[in-house]
């Protein structure tokens, strides 16, 4: 199935791998995810819908197993302060579902701020826009089509 992530990747001709998973609807969890499809939870990236007080809408891409560092994120976005949209917003703002959100092909085009974890790896996962299945690609490839900055926007889970 070729989602509109897909189709930009295709386009910007970047190599990839779909990778199909079972969903548990009770549980969308990066990690479980992970599990699902053979990856440590740190190589799954999870993208998140966040509202700057300056910049207003960004995306935060940060690996499953952490979870935003929203200071960290409004220091390097230039914002006072962020926080993550309510889970009734995602799908207007996006164009997709919780579970299913992804940087690429969103309803508009927001600033991505990806977590500086993504350069330790030879390959990643990130959501293809659908529930169910990812998207492995190499880590420089992802940033250049989402045209990221990169810094250090997550920490440890408490």
């Amino acid at each position: 199935m070729k989602t509109n992530a897909v189709r930009i990747l295709d386009n910007l001709g970047i190599r990839y791998k779909l990778q199909d998973y079972q969903v548990d609807p009770d549980d969308l969890a990066a990690e479980s995810v992970a599990q699902k499809i053979g990856l440590p939870p740190e190589q799954v990236f999870k993208t998140l819908v966040v509202r700057g007080d300056r910049t207003g809408i960004l995306l935060a891409v940060i690996p499953g197993n952490t979870q935003l560092d929203l200071k960290a994120l409004a220091q390097l976005s230039g914002d006072r302060k962020v926080e993550t949209v309510s889970l009734k917003e995602v799908q207007p703002l996006t164009g997709y579902i919780r579970g299913g959100v992804t940087a690429l092909a969103c309803k508009k085009d927001y600033p991505v701020y990806v977590d500086e974890l993504i350069e330790l790896f030879d390959l990643i996962s990130i959501s293809a826009g659908v529930r169910g299945t990812q998207i492995l690609l190499h880590p420089s490839d992802y940033l250049r089509a989402v045209k990221a900055v990169v810094g250090m926007i997550s920490q440890d889970k408490l």
